[in-house]
């Protein structure tokens, strides 16, 4: 990146200035049945090239406010009015590489995680189907996650590979920082979720891009990987190649070298924006306002969403209580423990899987079990678990052998479902157990399961796949089960219909409301929109309840909640444990969706009957005693209140021996649970 002479003109990299963005272009006879609003309407807003003070943003907004959306116009994406509103004065000027010049795609990188996108995938490097990743035979396109970060991933390339050269300096700090210096001469596939997270992120810095968008950057890391990753990104914002703007939830902590916010309203419009101090000193205002009755509260702007903004991402941990500082507990600890009953182990069930001394290798590289006398774990029925470990500890190998994904399951001394998964001797007659039988009795929810999910599927599709074999065959739906499909999208229509809200509703005719109202009582919208749709926290969401149900036998959740704000989380645990029976009320509310505490006084959260529970109509019921939980996460509020069993994975390479331990309460609201898990207190030497 070239930088020009003191004293000359700098122009900014992105100007907008009174832009309004739509998705697909307006007009007054639309050819589509999806509403096409405005999006940040009269939108100004400049990031310089060569600013005297620095300007780092982060947009912040809960699900479903369009941060994704955002970002994607801030290079070019998305329709603009007026066409003018929107342009890129630095990028046509000399001091930017040749190859970048002129181009908005190029020039600014966005990194995501949504699996949906060459910039946020692997691109050529993802598998095609699940279990390809664990498979020993290579593929020519099965390429070294070396190779694949400098861009040598074509088989007919139409220049040499290394024409354009990757500085090596930066190459190697930035394989050392987001700890991929052991992984190099590995295929790109065999790299875990989080693993491939930092890949990508290290690609997108090595095309020395100008501007880098990052999406929730944070997102499924451990800590160890995050207090990496953001000195590292805080250097290259100091040195501005290349600027940074990133993505986040609002209550994820921000790191301190953030300078200036977004804040987005759930209709997909601006907020608050500016330096991050006076944003956050509006928020807070806000947010006193309408707790002391002064304000009342925006439905664009729920307080909710509020609680844990401010909290700080520092070189010592997370500092700071967010906008609550003035309250004890935020509303996210305020809420009551969803379930702190949890089958003890003498009143669990039969095994439901034996791992007996597992231990999985290719070639020479152990992933899981590296130490003498490998994995054992036994799931009984009743049970809820907790698998923690850093990034490539092998937990989503775990989650591969459990639900036979991984071909080794057949040779490892495995058991699922009491059966092995080739014939046993002493068997008998009984057959060993397919990969359909252990398919119909896992419910299961994963990055690499969003991955694969076909974006053509509509949102009804998804969830009926649950009965089916493959995510594209017939599902055999009873009509037990198609009642479970309606009372599922109807509970989870607000966070699943992208057109639920409409805005704001006095913005609407009676006549479009009324429609509205027709089309959510029918679920027309289910059949209408497709998974590819979707916001990343709803497609989540959507696969989270695919996961459950059907009441499998096992629920496994892989950072299920990953990309959801802090209310649809606590609904989706809320609806885990006990269905439809529950919901979420003020103390002095109601109804579910509560209503605006007495002045000076935040109403309590309290867990109340359902006006289907009332009825008698409940058709969705939570986890029974029945049914195994396990669960994986690196966020403690992460994790159902429910589990009370946990395994921590050591490094693969360090050759410690996985931790086993029992909970007397939920993570969610013990800081000291969690630190003993991830063995913080043995390190300190406190108790």
């Amino acid at each position: 990146m070239r930088f020009p002479p003191p004293g000359t003109a700098r122009p900014p990299i992105i100007r907008i200035t009174n832009g309004t963005f739509y998705r697909h272009q307006p007009s007054s006879h639309p050819s589509h049945g999806h509403p096409n609003p405005p999006l940040f309407s009269n939108l100004t807003l400049t990031l310089p090239s060569h600013p005297s003070t620095p300007h780092n943003w982060a947009i912040l907004g809960p699900s479903q406010s369009g941060k994704t959306t955002f970002l994607q116009l801030l290079r070019g994406q998305h329709l603009c009015f007026p066409p003018t509103a929107r342009s890129f004065p630095y990028l046509s000027t000399q001091d930017v590489a040749p190859r970048l010049r002129g181009n908005p795609s190029k020039a600014i990188q966005y990194v995501g995680f949504d699996a949906t996108s060459t910039s946020g995938g692997l691109g050529a490097a993802a598998s095609s189907y699940i279990s390809a990743r664990y498979e020993s035979y290579r593929e020519q396109t099965d390429f070294s996650v070396r190779d694949w970060l400098l861009g040598n991933t074509e088989l007919n390339p139409t220049h040499m590979p290394g024409e354009y050269k990757v500085d090596e300096k930066l190459f190697e700090r930035v394989v050392v920082d987001l700890r991929l210096d052991t992984l190099l001469d590995l295929p790109v596939s065999f790299l875990s979720n989080g693993q491939g997270r930092r890949a990508r992120i290290a690609r997108a810095l090595f095309t020395d891009p100008e501007v880098l968008l990052l999406d929730e950057p944070f997102m499924g890391l451990d800590p160890a990987t995050v207090a990496g990753l953001s000195p590292l990104l805080e250097s290259l914002a100091e040195k501005k190649s290349p600027r940074l703007i990133l993505a986040a939830r609002p209550q994820d902590p921000l790191p301190e070298w953030i300078t200036h916010l977004v804040y987005l309203r759930t209709d997909s419009q601006v907020g608050a924006m500016g330096e991050r101090g006076t944003v956050l000193d509006g928020l807070r205002a806000y947010v006193r306002g309408v707790w002391k009755g002064g304000l009342s509260e925006d439905e664009t702007m729920p307080v909710h969403a509020l609680i844990d903004i401010g909290r700080t991402l520092t070189k010592d941990g997370i500092k700071g209580e967010g906008l609550a500082d003035e309250l004890t507990h935020s509303p996210t600890n305020q809420a009551p423990i969803i379930d702190s009953q949890s089958a003890t182990p003498e009143h669990q069930g039969e095994p439901l899987v034996e791992m007996s001394g597992v231990t999985v290798r290719y070639g020479t590289k152990t992933v899981l079990g590296n130490w003498p006398s490998g994995l054992h774990w036994t799931v009984r029925r009743g049970s809820r678990w907790g698998v923690f470990g850093p990034n490539g500890s092998g937990k989503t190998t775990i989650v591969s052998l459990l639900c036979s994904d991984h071909p080794q399951t057949y040779s490892l001394p495995i058991k699922l479902f009491g059966r092995s998964r080739l014939p046993e001797p002493a068997s008998g007659q009984q057959r060993p157990l397919t990969f359909w039988d252990i398919q119909s009795r896992v419910g299961h929810s994963s990055p690499e399961i969003h991955q694969h999910m076909p974006r053509r599927l509509t949102v009804r599709a998804v969830l009926e796949s649950a009965w089916a074999d493959t995510f594209s065959s017939v599902p055999k739906l009873t009509p037990e089960a198609k009642e479970k499909v309606d009372a599922t999208l109807s509970w989870f229509a607000h966070e699943l219909n992208p057109s639920f809200p409409l805005a704001k509703p006095s913005q609407h005719t009676p006549d479009e409301l009324e429609r509205a109202a027709e089309e959510e009582e029918g679920l027309k919208w289910a059949k209408d929109y497709q998974f590819g749709e979707l916001p990343f926290s709803s497609q989540r969401l959507l696969l989270f309840l695919r996961a459950i149900v059907k009441n499998p036998d096992i629920v496994v959740l892989d950072e299920a909640f990953s990309g959801m704000d802090d209310a649809v989380r606590d609904k989706c645990m809320l609806f885990l444990i006990h269905g439809e029976s529950k919901t979420f009320a003020s103390a002095t509310a109601t109804c579910a969706s509560g209503t605006s505490p007495a002045p000076s006084v935040v109403a309590p959260v309290e867990v109340v009957d359902s006006p289907q529970a009332k009825q008698g109509k409940v058709k969705v019921h939570g986890l029974t005693d029945q049914q195994a939980l396990i669960c994986i996460s690196h966020i403690k509020e992460e994790v159902p209140d429910c589990v009370r069993e946990w395994v921590c994975l050591p490094e693969a390479s360090s050759g410690e021996e996985a931790r086993f331990g029992r909970l007397d309460g939920p993570l969610r609201v013990s800081a000291a649970r969690w630190d003993r898990i991830w063995g913080v207190d043995s390190i300190t030497g406190k108790g």
